[in-house]
């Protein structure tokens, strides 16, 4: 029955409320969740939280999440290119299909005014199970980043490098595995 994971869905997706956007270089973004979501690597509770690029000019490829007052690291990953058909001047958050008991997994984030976002990369086992249970594709990496997950990363070190040469591959909902091309949805 999918009606339920829907509306869940649609409630979280219209309770985010993004504060302001700062720089277009790391796409600093303020948001509030209503309850919580999963991002690779971790569930966020429900919260206000800043979500920012790794300040590597080169690199725009991990994202960092930190809490409200961006004194403490929640979490980083691995994200790849991602491409909406539709502008928007505010931030777009994408959420995978979910049973209703379990959070909401962030697919993608979309800094405002901007075509091209960041799809998320989950870890291998988390990715077959969301695709499984959403039904739709999802980005995953075999690699283990655990961890630096909470570790500061800094432009060119080799943490950094390691995680953003990861393989990465798109999980389909049967199990299967493709290569997952740098830009576009899975």
């Amino acid at each position: 029955m999918k009606l339920i994971p829907a509306i869940a869905t649609f409630a979280i997706a219209i309770s985010f409320v993004p504060f302001i956007h700062a720089d277009e270089m790391d796409r600093l973004t303020k948001i509030t969740f209503s309850g919580p979501v999963e991002v690779p690597g971790k569930i966020l509770p429900a919260g206000k939280y800043v979500f920012k690029l790794l300040d590597d000019p080169a690199e725009r490829n991990v994202v960092q999440i930190y809490n409200e007052d961006q004194n403490e690291l929640e979490v980083q990953f691995l994200a790849i290119s991602d491409r909406k058909m539709h502008l928007s001047g505010k931030t777009v958050i994408q959420f995978a299909e979910r049973p209703a008991d379990q959070p909401e997994a962030i697919k993608a984030w979309f800094y405002p005014g901007m075509q091209d976002g960041l799809a998320f990369v989950y870890p291998h086992d988390r990715a077959v199970r969301i695709a499984k249970e959403s039904g739709e594709p999802v980005y995953s990496t075999k690699s283990d980043y655990s961890g630096y997950s909470k570790k500061h990363l800094k432009s060119g070190d080799s943490d950094s490098t390691s995680m953003k040469h990861s393989d990465v591959t798109t999980v389909q909902p049967d199990g299967t595995e493709s290569g997952a091309e740098s830009t576009g949805r899975p």
